[in-house]
């Protein structure tokens, strides 16, 4: 289970930046058909990247890091809730990337638990009966604490805490790492990886990044 929402993704004027620096190793700035738009419903200008500068960026960053380095320059961040697992394996790609997350060692007291807070969505009956009890178990050291103080219920909380235990966090990163991460894990048998490779092909001329899709 995961829940992704895009917070920014690149500017105006980074595309344009950007493609201007991808032309400088020819001088071929004059071949540049990339212009500006003004969308009238939305009051918004947004840039339209042009047949052959997006052919130009399609051929770099399919030459591999070196040529496409411009990646790295196009940020995108975004709001993701998802279990504790998938956040221990998004953590191997820490190239140009930050987060901000909820502190579980500050937070984990303040509210009550819920099934709402774990990722359960492909377990069987048996394993959800566990959970149930677990989630019990934590309420009830939850109580304990909140009422005593005591640090002995604080630690059987996070001794406790499943690693289904939805987090949320503000995710910086950029074009080159959703690259990776796209070749990487769009085959995974985790469905979280499907999900957030599936997210990827959403932004803004992601063929650059999954060299498949065209959705410019």
């Amino acid at each position: 289970m995961i829940k992704i929402r895009t917070s920014a993704t690149p500017s105006v004027a980074q595309w344009k930046a950007v493609i201007a620096g991808c032309r400088n190793p020819y001088a071929s700035w004059d071949k540049s058909d990339s212009k500006m738009h003004f969308n009238g419903q939305t009051g918004e200008i947004c840039h339209i990247i042009g047949d052959a500068d997006l052919d130009l960026m399609k051929r770099l960053s399919r030459a591999g890091d070196d040529h496409g380095k411009f990646l790295r320059m196009l940020p995108v961040i975004a709001d993701i809730r998802a279990p504790l697992y998938w956040w221990k394996q998004l953590d191997t790609y820490k190239i140009g990337t930050v987060a901000n997350s909820d502190s579980t060692m500050h937070c984990i007291h303040k509210q009550e638990f819920s099934l709402d807070d774990f990722s359960y969505d492909e377990v069987d009956d048996e394993t959800m009966s566990v959970l149930c009890d677990v989630i019990k178990e934590l309420n009830r050291c939850r109580s304990m604490y909140n009422v005593t103080k005591e640090r002995s219920y604080w630690n059987s909380m996070i001794t406790l805490l499943p690693e289904s235990y939805m987090q949320h966090r503000t995710w910086s990163t950029n074009y080159q790492t959703l690259k990776h991460i796209y070749n990487a894990r769009k085959d995974h048998k985790l469905g979280e990886w499907h999900d957030f490779c599936q997210w990827i092909t959403s932004l803004p001329y992601a063929e650059i990044i999954t060299l498949e899709v065209n959705n410019g």
